[in-house]
């Protein structure tokens, strides 16, 4: 049995998360947003939703994300908009959370390059897989 030591890779991969995380909270703090604003910007820039879909998406009933939305489109991120072929009141990225939302896409993908931008394909296909597999033992 591997021993719990900072030579670990179980350590290393512990460090890396926590580093991660931070790395990727920076850019909001400094937006004044708040963690977890950023998943609600990258699904509304897929495409315009109904309320319900977004919460049911991020794992929130409406009550919870009720205020996220209301600070977001006090800060000029969301607005409302017409959805579907009913033109339901939904909501949808304004031009500001558009590029709040490609400044943040960016900086998760130089993130992500300097996890993985030495690995070939193949090497990076095993390493998501075996992250996966772990994610999977662990949840069970």
């Amino acid at each position: 049995m591997a021993k719990p030591t900072s030579s670990s890779t179980l350590y290393r991969l512990i460090e890396a998360g926590q580093l991660a995380h931070k790395a990727l909270l920076t850019p909001l703090l400094e937006r004044g947003l708040e963690p977890g604003d950023d998943a609600v910007l990258f699904i509304l820039g897929r495409a315009a939703t109904l309320e319900s879909d977004l919460a049911s998406e991020l794992g929130l009933d409406e009550a919870s994300l009720a205020p996220r939305l209301r600070r977001l489109i006090e800060r000029e991120l969301v607005g409302q908009q017409a959805v579907g072929p009913e033109l339901a009141v939904g909501i949808a990225l304004t031009e500001r959370g558009i590029r709040i939302r490609n400044n943040l896409a960016d900086h998760w993908a130089q993130l992500e390059e300097a996890l993985i931008g030495e690995l070939k394909p193949k090497q990076r296909k095993k390493l998501a897989n075996t992250l996966k597999r772990f994610v999977e033992l662990l949840t069970l």
